[in-house]
Parts: structure tokens; C-alpha cells; sequence
């Protein structure tokens, strides 16, 4: 497996590309924006987009889409029915994938929003907004913050301190960092 980071500027959305070294497959989670060198990145290494993972339904995780759906067939996994006006496979609590011959996990940490979804492929988390480096996702209440952390410790903190997390915004981070530097949790 091989993950190149991408960022929307716009947004300060990070973007991940995760390759199957050897089915050339590629998914792509949070799409916030498909750049010339995203598309250069597919076509130079004759890597061919499958699927696309959906972390929250934002516009700056999701603003790409369109863009790559012109270029590019994919299935869409989200916890919503439509993103950006187009049908996905819903997916909710928690389960398995297999995805361009990979094994992705998923479950649900709502709080930031009610459809935040986490994505763990082999030893790496993808979080979205649910937990970054030393911080949580904002919460429009109290309760929705109380139901986050709880989510974050129960799911997120219990998995190998070495597990990588790469979050929807801000640089990459581990289990261990979280579970002894994030002032929030």
C-alpha cells in the first residue's frame, strides 16, 4: 500500500490518495479538490481510481467530486444516500470493505457531524474531522461534544499506540501522541 497527501488550499483540507501497489487501484478519501497534479499522479503511474471514501459530507471534503467523476468512474462510500448530488453506497455503524484488493474498516464517530465516518486501512486511520493532531472536530453543541470524545475514546484511543492517523486537517499523527498530548479529549 502506498498514501500520497493532497491538499485543498482553499480549505486546508487534506486529501489521500491510497494505492494497491500491485493492482495499480487506487481510492480516494475526501476528495476536496482534483487537481492537475492528482490527475498527472493517476495517469504517470497508471494508477486507476476505484472507489472513493467519503469521511463527512462537507463541501471541502467533497467539493472534488464532480471534477472526478467527469474524468474517472468510481463508487462512492459515504454514510449519506447522495453527496454533492451523487448516489453512494451507504455504509453506517461499523463493517468491512474490500476495496482495490485492500481491506478497509470502517465505523461511525459521530459528534463533529451525525455521518463522520472512520476509515482504517492496514495500521492507518483516516479520521476526517472526528480527531486531528491535538485537537478534536468542532461540535455545534455540548451533548454532540460529550458523544464525540466518548466515540474518540472508545474507538480511535483503543487501537495500537503506533497506529498513524491522518486527519481531514493539519499534519498526520499517532494513537499514542493523542492519548498523551490531545488537551480536548
Amino acid at each position: 500500500m502506498k498514501i500520497y497527501f493532497h491538499i485543498t488550499i482553499e480549505t486546508l483540507s487534506n486529501c489521500y490518495v491510497v494505492v494497491n501497489e500491485h493492482t495499480k487501484e487506487a481510492l480516494i478519501i475526501d476528495p476536496g479538490k482534483i487537481t492537475k497534479e492528482m490527475i498527472n499522479q493517476f495517469e504517470d503511474n497508471g494508477y486507476i481510481p476505484k472507489a472513493v471514501l467519503i469521511t463527512h459530507n462537507h463541501p471541502g471534503h467533497i467539493r472534488g467530486l464532480t471534477t472526478l467523476l467527469k474524468i474517472y468512474q468510481v463508487e462512492i462510500y459515504s454514510a449519506e444516500s447522495k453527496i454533492a448530488g451523487f448516489q453512494t453506497n451507504v455504509i453506517g455503524g461499523e463493517g468491512k470493505l474490500n476495496l482495490c484488493g485492500l481491506d478497509v474498516f470502517y465505523f461511525s464517530v459521530p459528534g463533529h457531524t451525525p455521518d463522520s465516518m472512520v476509515y482504517k486501512i492496514e495500521s492507518v486511520l483516516f479520521t476526517g474531522d472526528v480527531i486531528g493532531a491535538g485537537k478534536i472536530g468542532p461540535t455545534n453543541s455540548n451533548y454532540s461534544k460529550i458523544i464525540l470524545k466518548r466515540g474518540i475514546e472508545q474507538k480511535i484511543l483503543t487501537e495500537n499506540e503506533d497506529t498513524t492517523i491522518m486527519p481531514g486537517h493539519g499534519p498526520l499523527t499517532t494513537v499514542a501522541a493523542e492519548r498523551s498530548f490531545n488537551i480536548d479529549i
